[in-house]
Protein backbone atom coordinates (compact mmCIF):
# COMPACT_ATOMS: atom_id res chain seq x y z
CA UNK A 1 0.00 0.00 0.00
CA UNK A 2 1.29 3.42 -1.14
CA UNK A 3 1.24 6.84 0.88
CA UNK A 4 -1.49 8.22 -1.22
CA UNK A 5 -3.64 4.69 -0.30
CA UNK A 6 -2.72 5.49 2.84
CA UNK A 7 -4.63 8.90 3.62
CA UNK A 8 -8.38 8.92 3.41
CA UNK A 9 -9.98 10.97 0.71
CA UNK A 10 -11.41 13.55 3.30
CA UNK A 11 -8.99 14.98 4.48
CA UNK A 12 -6.10 14.12 1.24
CA UNK A 13 -5.78 18.08 0.88
CA UNK A 14 -5.50 19.24 5.13
CA UNK A 15 -3.26 16.52 5.78
CA UNK A 16 -1.00 16.43 3.01
CA UNK A 17 -0.51 20.12 2.76
CA UNK A 18 0.03 20.00 6.53
CA UNK A 19 2.70 17.07 6.40
CA UNK A 20 4.44 18.96 3.32
CA UNK A 21 4.88 22.17 4.95
CA UNK A 22 5.78 20.45 7.53
CA UNK A 23 8.53 19.05 5.79
CA UNK A 24 9.48 21.56 3.58
CA UNK A 25 9.70 23.84 6.09
CA UNK A 26 12.66 22.58 6.85
CA UNK A 27 12.85 19.97 10.07
CA UNK A 28 11.98 16.20 8.78
CA UNK A 29 11.74 15.82 12.86
CA UNK A 30 9.98 16.89 15.82
CA UNK A 31 13.04 19.50 17.15
CA UNK A 32 10.53 19.92 20.47
CA UNK A 33 10.59 16.26 21.37
CA UNK A 34 14.75 16.39 20.77
CA UNK A 35 15.23 19.32 23.20
CA UNK A 36 12.74 17.98 25.86
CA UNK A 37 14.68 14.65 25.75
CA UNK A 38 18.02 16.62 26.15
CA UNK A 39 16.61 19.23 29.12
CA UNK A 40 15.92 16.22 30.79
CA UNK A 41 19.11 14.92 30.58
CA UNK A 42 20.59 17.70 31.40
CA UNK A 43 18.69 18.13 34.53
CA UNK A 44 19.31 14.43 35.66
CA UNK A 45 23.01 14.96 34.93
CA UNK A 46 23.07 18.02 37.55
CA UNK A 47 20.71 16.88 40.35
CA UNK A 48 22.54 13.06 40.74
CA UNK A 49 25.69 15.12 40.34
CA UNK A 50 24.78 17.18 43.52
CA UNK A 51 22.80 14.01 45.38
CA UNK A 52 25.45 11.35 44.58
CA UNK A 53 28.68 13.37 45.66
CA UNK A 54 28.47 12.85 49.55
CA UNK A 55 27.86 8.82 49.15
CA UNK A 56 30.82 9.09 46.25
CA UNK A 57 32.73 10.70 48.47
CA UNK A 58 32.91 7.84 51.14
CA UNK A 59 32.52 4.92 48.67
CA UNK A 60 35.13 5.96 46.33
CA UNK A 61 37.14 8.95 47.53
CA UNK A 62 36.18 10.67 44.91
CA UNK A 63 32.79 12.90 44.99
CA UNK A 64 32.36 12.97 41.30
CA UNK A 65 32.41 9.11 41.09
CA UNK A 66 28.65 9.06 40.24
CA UNK A 67 28.79 11.58 38.23
CA UNK A 68 31.37 10.62 35.97
CA UNK A 69 29.41 7.29 35.19
CA UNK A 70 26.21 9.17 34.67
CA UNK A 71 27.81 11.50 31.92
CA UNK A 72 29.45 8.48 30.06
CA UNK A 73 25.85 6.91 30.86
CA UNK A 74 24.20 10.21 28.77
CA UNK A 75 26.69 9.77 26.08
CA UNK A 76 26.13 6.30 25.72
CA UNK A 77 21.97 6.78 25.97
CA UNK A 78 22.89 9.74 23.02
CA UNK A 79 24.64 7.46 20.55
CA UNK A 80 21.96 4.20 21.40
CA UNK A 81 19.79 6.86 20.34
CA UNK A 82 21.19 8.12 17.05
CA UNK A 83 21.92 4.56 15.96
CA UNK A 84 18.06 3.61 16.98
CA UNK A 85 17.10 6.80 14.43
CA UNK A 86 18.52 5.47 11.83
CA UNK A 87 16.28 2.15 11.91
CA UNK A 88 13.13 1.94 9.73
CA UNK A 89 9.86 1.02 11.87
CA UNK A 90 9.21 -2.38 9.62
CA UNK A 91 12.23 -3.30 11.53
CA UNK A 92 10.76 -3.07 14.57
CA UNK A 93 7.59 -4.66 13.33
CA UNK A 94 9.00 -7.71 11.81
CA UNK A 95 11.24 -8.38 14.45
CA UNK A 96 8.62 -8.01 17.47
CA UNK A 97 8.33 -11.83 17.64
CA UNK A 98 12.59 -11.95 18.15
CA UNK A 99 12.33 -9.26 20.47
CA UNK A 100 10.12 -10.60 22.84
CA UNK A 101 11.91 -14.09 22.68
CA UNK A 102 15.24 -11.83 23.91
CA UNK A 103 13.41 -10.27 26.25
CA UNK A 104 12.74 -13.89 27.58
CA UNK A 105 16.51 -15.15 27.51
CA UNK A 106 17.12 -12.10 29.13
CA UNK A 107 15.32 -12.47 32.12
CA UNK A 108 15.65 -16.35 32.12
CA UNK A 109 19.44 -15.37 32.02
CA UNK A 110 19.66 -13.49 35.02
CA UNK A 111 17.69 -15.46 37.13
CA UNK A 112 20.66 -18.38 35.92
CA UNK A 113 23.91 -15.80 36.20
CA UNK A 114 22.64 -12.51 37.52
CA UNK A 115 24.61 -10.23 40.05
CA UNK A 116 22.11 -9.93 43.36
CA UNK A 117 22.16 -6.15 44.68
CA UNK A 118 20.41 -5.97 47.79
CA UNK A 119 18.46 -9.07 47.75
CA UNK A 120 17.30 -9.00 44.13
CA UNK A 121 18.89 -10.67 41.19
CA UNK A 122 18.43 -8.09 38.65
CA UNK A 123 21.57 -7.22 36.76
CA UNK A 124 23.82 -9.32 33.72
CA UNK A 125 27.44 -8.37 34.02
CA UNK A 126 29.18 -8.44 30.53
CA UNK A 127 32.76 -7.50 31.26
CA UNK A 128 32.65 -4.00 32.96
CA UNK A 129 28.74 -3.98 31.50
CA UNK A 130 26.04 -4.03 33.73
CA UNK A 131 22.32 -4.59 32.31
CA UNK A 132 19.50 -4.21 33.92
CA UNK A 133 17.10 -6.95 32.36
CA UNK A 134 14.30 -5.91 33.00
CA UNK A 135 14.66 -2.42 30.80
CA UNK A 136 14.91 -3.78 27.68
CA UNK A 137 12.18 -6.57 28.71
CA UNK A 138 9.84 -3.78 29.29
CA UNK A 139 10.31 -2.32 25.83
CA UNK A 140 10.72 -5.52 23.50
CA UNK A 141 7.37 -6.77 25.27
CA UNK A 142 5.99 -2.96 24.33
CA UNK A 143 7.04 -4.22 20.81
CA UNK A 144 5.44 -7.42 20.72
CA UNK A 145 2.18 -6.58 22.05
CA UNK A 146 2.28 -3.57 19.13
CA UNK A 147 2.51 -5.99 16.58
CA UNK A 148 0.11 -8.19 18.08
CA UNK A 149 -2.72 -5.66 18.06
CA UNK A 150 -1.95 -5.06 14.89
CA UNK A 151 -2.16 -8.93 13.71
CA UNK A 152 -5.31 -9.61 15.90
CA UNK A 153 -7.05 -6.39 15.73
CA UNK A 154 -10.26 -7.97 15.34
CA UNK A 155 -9.57 -10.78 17.69
CA UNK A 156 -8.71 -8.58 20.41
CA UNK A 157 -12.18 -6.33 20.13
CA UNK A 158 -14.01 -8.97 19.53
CA UNK A 159 -13.69 -12.26 21.36
CA UNK A 160 -12.04 -12.73 24.51
CA UNK A 161 -9.44 -15.61 23.30
CA UNK A 162 -7.98 -12.51 20.87
CA UNK A 163 -7.86 -10.53 24.46
CA UNK A 164 -6.47 -13.36 26.09
CA UNK A 165 -3.47 -14.13 24.13
CA UNK A 166 -1.17 -11.10 24.91
CA UNK A 167 -2.09 -11.32 28.71
CA UNK A 168 -0.57 -14.89 28.97
CA UNK A 169 2.44 -13.27 27.41
CA UNK A 170 2.52 -10.49 29.97
CA UNK A 171 1.96 -13.45 32.60
CA UNK A 172 4.83 -15.13 31.76
CA UNK A 173 7.25 -12.38 32.10
CA UNK A 174 5.52 -11.61 35.06
CA UNK A 175 6.48 -14.54 36.41
CA UNK A 176 9.97 -14.30 35.27
CA UNK A 177 9.98 -11.04 36.68
CA UNK A 178 8.70 -11.59 40.23
CA UNK A 179 11.36 -14.43 40.55
CA UNK A 180 14.27 -11.89 40.63
CA UNK A 181 12.18 -10.46 42.47
CA UNK A 182 10.89 -6.77 40.74
CA UNK A 183 7.20 -6.36 41.39
CA UNK A 184 7.49 -2.35 40.35
CA UNK A 185 8.42 -3.64 36.53
CA UNK A 186 5.27 -5.98 36.38
CA UNK A 187 3.24 -2.92 37.55
CA UNK A 188 4.51 -0.58 35.07
CA UNK A 189 4.13 -2.93 32.10
CA UNK A 190 0.89 -4.08 33.55
CA UNK A 191 -0.53 -0.62 33.85
CA UNK A 192 0.71 -0.13 29.73
CA UNK A 193 -1.06 -2.94 28.80
CA UNK A 194 -3.88 -2.58 30.12
CA UNK A 195 -4.19 1.24 28.98
CA UNK A 196 -2.83 -0.11 25.32
CA UNK A 197 -5.53 -2.39 24.84
CA UNK A 198 -8.29 0.20 26.29
CA UNK A 199 -6.87 2.61 23.66
CA UNK A 200 -7.16 0.04 21.04
CA UNK A 201 -10.69 -0.50 21.42
CA UNK A 202 -11.10 -3.61 23.67
CA UNK A 203 -14.58 -3.74 25.47
CA UNK A 204 -15.33 -2.18 28.50
CA UNK A 205 -16.10 -5.45 30.66
CA UNK A 206 -12.53 -6.94 29.25
CA UNK A 207 -11.07 -3.84 30.45
CA UNK A 208 -12.60 -3.88 34.15
CA UNK A 209 -12.49 -6.99 34.10
CA UNK A 210 -8.55 -7.17 33.39
CA UNK A 211 -8.07 -4.37 35.69
CA UNK A 212 -9.94 -5.94 38.51
CA UNK A 213 -7.85 -9.41 38.23
CA UNK A 214 -5.02 -7.21 37.91
CA UNK A 215 -5.17 -5.68 41.16
CA UNK A 216 -6.51 -8.73 43.02
CA UNK A 217 -2.86 -10.50 42.18
CA UNK A 218 -1.13 -7.26 42.93
CA UNK A 219 -2.52 -7.06 46.38
CA UNK A 220 -2.45 -10.93 46.99
CA UNK A 221 1.53 -10.72 45.91
CA UNK A 222 1.96 -8.08 48.55
CA UNK A 223 -0.08 -10.07 51.37
CA UNK A 224 1.86 -12.99 51.02
CA UNK A 225 5.13 -11.76 51.00
CA UNK A 226 6.13 -10.12 54.59
CA UNK A 227 8.69 -7.38 52.92
CA UNK A 228 6.10 -6.38 50.33
CA UNK A 229 3.79 -5.61 53.54
CA UNK A 230 6.32 -4.06 55.49
CA UNK A 231 6.66 -1.89 52.90
CA UNK A 232 2.85 -0.87 52.78
CA UNK A 233 2.30 -0.34 56.18
CA UNK A 234 5.17 1.68 56.76
CA UNK A 235 3.75 3.79 53.35
CA UNK A 236 0.29 3.94 55.29
CA UNK A 237 1.99 5.23 58.57
CA UNK A 238 5.86 5.67 58.21
CA UNK A 239 6.47 8.08 61.39
CA UNK A 240 5.62 4.59 63.49
CA UNK A 241 8.39 3.33 62.57
CA UNK A 242 11.12 6.38 61.79
CA UNK A 243 14.13 4.11 62.41
CA UNK A 244 13.23 1.28 61.15
CA UNK A 245 10.81 0.06 58.15
CA UNK A 246 9.67 3.82 57.82
CA UNK A 247 13.34 5.25 57.93
CA UNK A 248 13.54 5.66 54.02
CA UNK A 249 10.11 7.25 53.73
CA UNK A 250 10.28 9.91 56.52
CA UNK A 251 13.77 10.98 55.69
CA UNK A 252 12.37 11.66 52.04
CA UNK A 253 8.90 13.17 53.34
CA UNK A 254 11.44 15.77 55.31
CA UNK A 255 13.47 16.63 52.37
CA UNK A 256 10.50 17.66 50.79
CA UNK A 257 9.41 19.45 53.67
CA UNK A 258 12.47 21.74 53.63
CA UNK A 259 12.28 22.04 49.94
CA UNK A 260 9.37 24.36 50.08
CA UNK A 261 8.61 26.47 47.56
CA UNK A 262 11.62 27.70 46.12
CA UNK A 263 14.35 24.89 47.82
CA UNK A 264 17.43 25.35 49.82
CA UNK A 265 19.24 26.35 46.59
CA UNK A 266 21.69 23.91 44.19
CA UNK A 267 24.10 21.68 46.50
CA UNK A 268 22.35 22.92 49.74
CA UNK A 269 20.30 19.39 50.47
CA UNK A 270 21.00 17.52 54.18
CA UNK A 271 18.91 14.74 53.04
CA UNK A 272 21.89 14.01 50.70
CA UNK A 273 24.41 13.59 53.45
CA UNK A 274 23.67 9.64 53.70
CA UNK A 275 20.54 10.24 55.93
CA UNK A 276 17.87 9.22 52.87
CA UNK A 277 19.08 6.20 50.70
CA UNK A 278 19.03 5.67 47.23
CA UNK A 279 19.11 9.36 47.04
CA UNK A 280 20.42 9.94 43.73
CA UNK A 281 18.15 6.74 42.19
CA UNK A 282 14.69 6.01 43.22
CA UNK A 283 14.57 9.33 45.26
CA UNK A 284 15.57 11.36 43.31
CA UNK A 285 12.68 13.73 42.99
CA UNK A 286 13.54 13.77 46.74
CA UNK A 287 16.64 16.10 46.69
CA UNK A 288 15.77 17.68 43.57
CA UNK A 289 12.25 19.00 46.01
CA UNK A 290 14.83 19.85 49.21
CA UNK A 291 17.44 22.07 46.39
CA UNK A 292 14.80 23.64 44.06
CA UNK A 293 11.36 23.18 45.83
CA UNK A 294 7.94 22.70 44.68
CA UNK A 295 8.85 25.14 41.77
CA UNK A 296 11.76 22.66 40.75
CA UNK A 297 9.51 19.19 40.70
CA UNK A 298 6.89 21.18 38.76
CA UNK A 299 8.97 22.29 35.74
CA UNK A 300 10.25 19.23 35.94
CA UNK A 301 6.83 16.84 35.64
CA UNK A 302 5.66 19.44 33.25
CA UNK A 303 8.76 18.78 31.18
CA UNK A 304 8.07 15.23 31.26
CA UNK A 305 4.59 15.67 30.71
CA UNK A 306 5.41 17.38 27.32
CA UNK A 307 6.93 14.51 26.05
CA UNK A 308 4.32 11.97 27.11
CA UNK A 309 1.84 14.77 25.44
CA UNK A 310 4.17 14.60 22.43
CA UNK A 311 4.11 10.38 22.27
CA UNK A 312 -0.34 10.13 22.44
CA UNK A 313 -0.52 12.89 20.32
CA UNK A 314 2.09 11.45 17.62
CA UNK A 315 0.13 7.98 18.28
CA UNK A 316 -3.37 9.32 17.08
CA UNK A 317 -1.64 10.97 14.27
CA UNK A 318 -0.03 7.83 13.04
CA UNK A 319 -3.33 6.08 13.46
CA UNK A 320 -4.93 8.42 11.39
CA UNK A 321 -2.73 7.98 8.90
CA UNK A 322 -3.00 4.05 8.71
CA UNK A 323 0.26 3.28 10.52
CA UNK A 324 -1.47 1.54 13.32
CA UNK A 325 2.02 -0.42 14.39
CA UNK A 326 3.80 3.10 15.39
CA UNK A 327 0.50 4.19 16.87
CA UNK A 328 0.36 1.55 19.31
CA UNK A 329 3.69 1.75 20.09
CA UNK A 330 3.69 5.86 20.01
CA UNK A 331 0.94 5.49 22.67
CA UNK A 332 2.84 2.40 24.91
CA UNK A 333 5.69 4.94 25.32
CA UNK A 334 3.86 7.71 26.76
CA UNK A 335 2.21 5.38 29.17
CA UNK A 336 4.97 3.42 29.74
CA UNK A 337 6.55 7.16 30.59
CA UNK A 338 3.48 8.57 32.14
CA UNK A 339 3.11 5.96 34.59
CA UNK A 340 6.82 5.21 35.80
CA UNK A 341 7.15 8.62 36.55
CA UNK A 342 4.15 8.71 38.96
CA UNK A 343 5.52 5.76 40.56
CA UNK A 344 8.83 7.31 41.12
CA UNK A 345 7.33 10.61 41.95
CA UNK A 346 4.50 9.13 44.32
CA UNK A 347 6.76 6.57 46.09
CA UNK A 348 9.03 9.60 47.13
CA UNK A 349 6.36 12.04 48.34
CA UNK A 350 4.59 8.58 50.30
CA UNK A 351 1.97 8.98 48.13
CA UNK A 352 2.43 5.13 46.50
CA UNK A 353 4.16 2.20 48.78
CA UNK A 354 7.84 2.48 47.79
CA UNK A 355 8.89 0.88 44.32
CA UNK A 356 12.61 0.63 43.18
CA UNK A 357 11.46 2.56 39.39
CA UNK A 358 13.76 5.05 38.00
CA UNK A 359 12.35 9.17 36.74
CA UNK A 360 12.72 8.62 33.26
CA UNK A 361 15.84 10.35 32.08
CA UNK A 362 16.47 11.75 34.60
CA UNK A 363 17.90 8.81 37.44
CA UNK A 364 20.86 7.64 38.12
CA UNK A 365 21.46 3.98 36.20
CA UNK A 366 22.50 2.94 32.54
CA UNK A 367 20.49 0.57 31.61
CA UNK A 368 17.14 2.71 32.20
CA UNK A 369 19.12 5.83 30.57
CA UNK A 370 19.87 4.50 27.76
CA UNK A 371 16.57 2.04 27.20
CA UNK A 372 14.52 5.04 27.43
CA UNK A 373 16.58 7.20 25.11
CA UNK A 374 16.04 4.36 23.13
CA UNK A 375 12.43 4.71 23.55
CA UNK A 376 12.27 8.44 22.40
CA UNK A 377 14.05 7.68 19.59
CA UNK A 378 11.83 5.39 18.09
CA UNK A 379 9.32 8.12 19.11
CA UNK A 380 11.33 10.75 17.07
CA UNK A 381 11.52 8.02 14.05
CA UNK A 382 8.20 7.59 14.12
CA UNK A 383 7.70 11.00 13.51
CA UNK A 384 10.44 11.19 10.71
CA UNK A 385 7.96 8.62 8.80
CA UNK A 386 5.37 10.25 9.35
CA UNK A 387 6.81 13.40 7.73
CA UNK A 388 8.04 11.55 4.75
CA UNK A 389 4.38 10.16 4.11
CA UNK A 390 3.13 13.44 3.82
CA UNK A 391 6.09 14.22 1.58
CA UNK A 392 5.67 11.86 -0.70
CA UNK A 393 1.68 11.99 -0.89
CA UNK A 394 2.50 15.62 -2.13
CA UNK A 395 4.81 14.55 -4.66
CA UNK A 396 2.56 11.93 -5.89
CA UNK A 397 -0.26 14.62 -6.50
CA UNK A 398 1.50 17.00 -7.66
CA UNK A 399 3.06 14.67 -10.32
CA UNK A 400 -0.77 13.54 -11.26
CA UNK A 401 -1.69 17.00 -11.43
CA UNK A 402 1.35 17.46 -14.16
CA UNK A 403 -0.35 14.85 -16.30
CA UNK A 404 -3.87 16.69 -16.50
Amino acid sequence: MNSVQRLSPDNFWQRTLKLGHDARGMRPYDLGLLLVAVALLSLGLVIVTSASMPTAARLFDNPFHFAVRHGIYILLAIAAALGTMQIPMNWWRQSSAWLLLAAIVLLVAVLVVGRTVNGSTRWLAVGPITIQAAEPAKLFFFCYLSGYLVRRYEEVTENLKGFIKPLIVLFVLALLLLMQPDLGTVVVMFATTVGLLFLAGAKLWQFFGLLITGLSAVVALIMFEEYRLRRITAFLDPWADPFGSGYQLTQSLMAYGRGNVFGQGLGNSVQKLEYLPEAHTDFIVAILAEELGFAGVLAVLAILLVLVMKALKLGNLALQQQRPYEGYLAYSIGIWFSFQTAVNVGASAGILPTKGLTLPLVSYGGSSLILMAIAVAILVRIDFELRMDGVQALSEHRREAGHE
